[in-house]
């Protein structure tokens, strides 16, 4: 604001003293305080109104932009649906076909092969697969044998943090009883 050293305080002072007079010099320094006290008040009204609309202003463009996001995201949405729709449609009508007569599956199956995916599965595929998945599951759930664990070092039991720190603790292990 206005930038008062000491030393200008101090001339300002002494120049009132010599105008105003002793006896009315501390009402008139009370009363400069005051109106200095509300111009700072002031000022700092001011000061927080204007960024607090300087905040609001950044929150409009923040909810715009949202808004824009969102409804560029909705109109995102939509379009896949309409795609997944019209995919699941064709997939629909090449069952229905493949369900009602031989040569529709042919032609379906003939029009696939075209689009490049050639998904034919054989009997012998599946067994092998159903072979697969039951030695994975066996090996996956079947249990470990004692004798494999005791010569690997498998825990047999699980011990509590206490019995653990008895257990590993270093100094005096005596089996005499406290009592």
């Amino acid at each position: 604001m206005i930038d008062l050293g000491l030393t200008k305080l101090a001339l300002i002072g002494a120049v009132a003293l010599v105008v105003i007079g002793p006896e009315k010099l501390p009402k008139v320094a009370r009363m400069a305080g005051t109106l200095y006290g509300r111009a700072q008040r002031y000022l700092h009204d001011v000061k927080t109104e204007v960024s607090r609309e300087i905040e609001m202003e950044e929150l409009r463009n923040l909810h715009k932009e949202v808004q824009e996001t969102a409804q560029s995201f909705k109109s995102g949405v939509e379009t896949m649906k309409s795609d997944v729709e019209n995919s699941v449609s064709s997939h629909l009508n090449e069952v229905e076909s493949a369900w009602h007569g031989e040569e529709a599956a042919d032609k379906a199956h003939a029009a696939a092969i075209a689009a490049g995916s050639t998904v034919t599965a054989t009997p012998d595929d599946i067994e092998r697969k159903a072979r697969e998945f039951r030695r994975k599951k066996l090996v996956k759930t079947s249990s470990i044998p004692a004798w494999y664990k005791n010569r690997n070092g498998s825990r047999q039991h699980v011990l509590s943090g206490a019995a653990r720190v008895r257990k590993f603790r270093p100094g005096v292990k005596s089996n005499t009883s406290f009592f």
